[in-house]
């Protein structure tokens, strides 16, 4: 019991066996209004008549309607359901195009949210160390992509496979190909099938594995990839090396690939595989909503641009080896250290002092 209780309790029976109140409020250091007010309260077939009495107003002006609520808690756990995005925003997103009237705050959707435990926690964003780092542009549709290849992943049984993933930056439309093995052919063609679906790039951002690099025995050899792209005019850039954040937004998708399509679809062969990959890749694009993109979709994104983006023709599809291209360029992003040396697709080359 606390204190004050106990001494609401002690000041009434005090009072009740005849003390006079100038001692009572003095011994107990409290004012008259107090002890009256107490004495008034006391009913001996009351248990509770110590307590305080609430001081939450009856009525609540400005008190989000209960049918608007449960509107929210709907949504939520309908776009959870989906595999989409959740958050405030997106439930935001979704009232207005319900027609939901009044519109509440996004502040006034996430205490609901957090008061029926709705909320998944996740971890900061990463902040910069600071260094001067090129930045591709992404004002346009297929101005930048980036790519990446993650796995090996295995599906229902012996079965193993690679997921290359590809991101355009500027409207977030995503490209997905699965891949048997992580062979310079294989990833020939998933580019090219990717390529097909969203168009080519002028940029492609990408790390320094040895599947876009080259043969770790003969580094100085140009990879398949690197001869594809410069074939079509597309600009490999080649992050620093051991520093995957630097190609954060694919990275970003590939979590989302793995707890919303590989996490959640159950497939045992690889056609269904194949299948799942494009119903995959089809529905990121037409029903997930990003913030950058205002509320809108990658498609919704890419059609408000009106940008005319540029499809490989069949008749170069790539079906052997490719020859070496003539002229292009290739971009490696190295941060020179200390020891002067730069580390080019696993060769050290010593650099001069400026």
């Amino acid at each position: 019991m606390k204190d004050d209780v106990k001494k609401r309790i002690q000041a009434v029976r005090r009072f009740l066996a005849g003390e006079k109140p100038d001692a009572i409020c003095v011994s107990m250091v409290r004012s008259k209004s107090w002890l009256y007010k107490w004495i008034n309260r006391y009913n001996e077939n009351d248990e509770g008549w110590h307590n305080s009495f609430s001081r939450r107003p009856n009525k609540i002006t400005n008190r989000t309607p209960g049918e608007i609520e449960t509107i929210i808690k709907a949504i939520r756990v309908n776009l959870h359901k989906r595999n989409l995005f959740c958050g405030a925003q997106a439930i935001l997103w979704e009232m207005e195009d319900m027609g939901v009237f009044p519109l509440p705050s996004l502040r006034t959707i996430n205490r609901i949210l957090s008061r029926n435990n709705l909320i998944r926690r996740r971890d900061g964003k990463y902040t910069a160390k600071g260094t001067s780092y090129p930045k591709l542009p992404s004002l346009l549709a297929n101005q930048s992509h980036q790519m990446d290849l993650i796995g090996p992943c295995y599906l229902t049984g012996p079965i193993r496979f690679y997921g290359l993933n590809v991101i355009d930056t500027a409207t977030a439309r995503c490209g997905l190909h699965s891949l048997s093995t992580k062979s310079g052919g294989d990833v020939l063609h998933g580019t090219w099938s990717i390529w097909t679906r969203i168009g080519i790039p002028n940029n492609i951002q990408v790390d320094n594995a040895m599947t876009f690099c080259g043969s770790p025995k003969y580094p100085r050899v140009m990879s398949q990839f690197v001869r594809l792209c410069l074939h079509h005019g597309v600009e490999p850039w080649f992050i620093p090396v051991s520093e995957p954040w630097r190609n954060g937004v694919i990275e970003k998708f590939n979590d989302l690939y793995r707890r919303m399509f590989l996490g959640k679809t159950l497939m045992a062969t690889k056609a269904e595989l194949r299948d799942g990959t494009l119903a995959f890749e089809q529905r990121h694009n037409s029903k997930y909503r990003y913030s950058k993109l205002g509320g809108k979709t990658p498609l919704k994104a890419l059609a408000a641009m009106k940008a005319k983006l540029r499809f490989p023709s069949q008749e170069d599809k790539p079906h052997q080896r490719l020859k070496k291209p003539k002229s292009g360029r290739c971009h490696l992003v190295r941060l020179v250290r200390s020891d002067l040396r730069v580390n080019i697709f696993g060769e050290m080359f010593p650099v001069r002092r400026q």
